[in-house]
């Protein structure tokens, strides 16, 4: 029998704000010393009274406007009560009937088709803390069993977004098209850097198959762990076979959180899934309930950046790019700011991508750096496309010099100045090479006299040779056919 998967994605990324939710707490938390970001506040302790970060809620709505959402006037946080360890007050302030933003969208494209993926709502949350489990602990003189788990409450209180997409994602390939998407779009609006290694982008999909002809849906599993795109499709990939080998079977998927293990490649079983009634949701009583006037809005909305979508139609338009060349280019918004400024010194569209695809990408991934930590200036880059086009160098040597600027972070300039990689112009230097390399290969010579015109072809490339790769090639052309015309 053929099942047609069902998917749906939570998607919970962490703010970019200089301080948590509801204190003046530090979000710089994943390296901290654990336990060191923590006031009374974020710790529950009581008589304590939360105040909104302003910040946040601004995040929030200028997600929620990037992603076509509508924002309704009037909003409230709610107490969404459930006993974890790693939650310090017993419930967690979030929202639930009244949240900042609903009924929004966000186009993908797999394999070549667009797709549009509803989104639910996008809303604000706090963080939870975060659970440690080390194989032994060891205290004093003793040494405690690996039964035992820690809690690091520095990342409690962090402000969360959480993005709720419709059950329209059919595919693993679509699931990761979405959240790439997504991610760009945070980036580019710099409301959260998209670490998924670092734990500030966290997804868990919502899946469930039924059978082909079926209209009700199945039983839906929830997955977590997935920190990496990889993990994400594998992930999916896994518990669609798992769900269809359970019906399969005359089985019954049950409504169940699973965790991804990426030792294993498998899912398994965390806990049974609860349903919004088990979380008990009433009204935070602490937080004064928000509205939001159309004009703060729409300040808000003047705020958004380009983004990827019509930068890469600008590229594709304006400068004539390629769409390969121009989805790769804005795939980061720190990479599209680079080409950019690189473009306003040096205007040829198509030549600034060709060197950044393949010289500038291949160093970053070979380094294993992003272009944010590159050495080589754009108005370095500049000017070494400048000095190709001019002659000074060839565009072989620029690819040595290219090298030596992300080694070190020198100027073109000096780097052919201290190695003496000056391109060779003088013409009557190039005659006396051409020359010796005809008289040396007289087979060559007779070739192209004979109408071999790829004969011409290897005559340069001795010339280049004889002269270190330094000889002017479009010189090099002219005189080798001259003298054998």
């Amino acid at each position: 029998m053929k099942y047609l998967p069902t998917i749906g994605m939570e998607v919970h990324a962490q703010l970019t704000t200089s301080s948590k939710l509801f204190c003046g707490c530090t979000t710089a938390a994943f390296e901290a010393k654990p336990n060191g970001n923590t006031c009374p506040v974020c710790l529950g302790l009581p008589g304590v009274l939360p105040v909104l970060n302003r910040k946040a809620v601004e995040f929030v709505i200028k997600t929620a406007l990037a992603l076509n959402c509508e924002i309704p006037p009037h909003s409230r946080f709610a107490r969404k009560n459930y006993f974890y360890p790693d939650l310090p007050k017993a419930y967690q302030i979030s929202q639930y009937e009244l949240p900042i933003s609903k009924n929004g969208f966000l186009e993908i494209t797999v394999n070549g088709r667009k797709k549009r993926i509803g989104i639910t709502r996008v809303h604000l949350e706090e963080d939870t803390g975060k659970l440690i489990h080390p194989e032994a602990i060891t205290s004093g003189s003793a040494k405690l069993g690996g039964d035992l788990s820690l809690i690091d409450y520095n990342r409690v209180g962090i402000p969360l977004m959480e993005i709720v997409s419709e059950a329209d994602i059919a595919s693993s390939e679509e699931a990761v098209a979405y959240l790439t998407k997504l991610r760009t779009i945070l980036q580019y609006l710099g409301v959260c850097d998209g670490s998924m290694e670092k734990g500030s982008l966290r997804c868990e999909p919502n899946i469930s198959i039924h059978p082909e002809g079926v209209e009700e849906w199945g039983t839906k599993t929830e997955l977590k762990n997935l920190n990496s795109f990889k993990a994400v499709q594998r992930g999916i990939d896994f518990e669609l076979k798992r769900q269809a080998e359970i019906l399969e079977t005359g089985g019954t998927v049950i409504q169940e959180t699973r965790r991804w293990d990426d030792a294993t490649q498998t899912t398994q079983t965390m806990r049974t899934k609860e349903h919004a009634h088990d979380y008990r949701y009433f009204p935070e009583p602490d937080l004064v309930p928000l509205e939001f006037d159309p004009d703060y809005v729409e300040q808000i909305r003047s705020t958004i950046p380009e983004l990827p979508d019509a930068k890469k139609n600008r590229f594709t338009e304006k400068l004539a790019l390629p769409e390969y060349d121009a989805d790769i280019l804005t795939s980061s918004r720190p990479l599209a700011d680079y080409y950019e400024a690189v473009l306003t010194n040096f205007h040829e569209p198509k030549t600034i991508s060709n060197w950044m695809l393949t010289e500038l990408l291949g160093a970053l991934n070979e380094s294993g750096k992003t272009i944010e930590e590159c050495k080589i200036t754009p108005v370095q880059f500049a000017q070494l496309l400048h000095l190709i086009k001019k002659g000074a160098i060839s565009g072989r040597i620029g690819k040595d010099v290219f090298k030596e600027m992300f080694a070190t972070g020198n100027s073109p300039d000096d780097i052919i100045a201290a190695k003496g990689l000056m391109q060779v112009s003088d013409a009557a230097q190039l005659e006396a090479v051409v020359e010796k390399v005809i008289q040396n290969h007289p087979g060559p010579a007779a070739d192209y006299r004979a109408g071999k015109n790829k004969a011409l072809g290897f005559l340069v490339g001795q010339v280049m040779k004889e002269t270190g790769g330094k000889a002017n090639p479009q010189m090099v052309n002219e005189i080798i056919r001259r003298k054998l015309s």
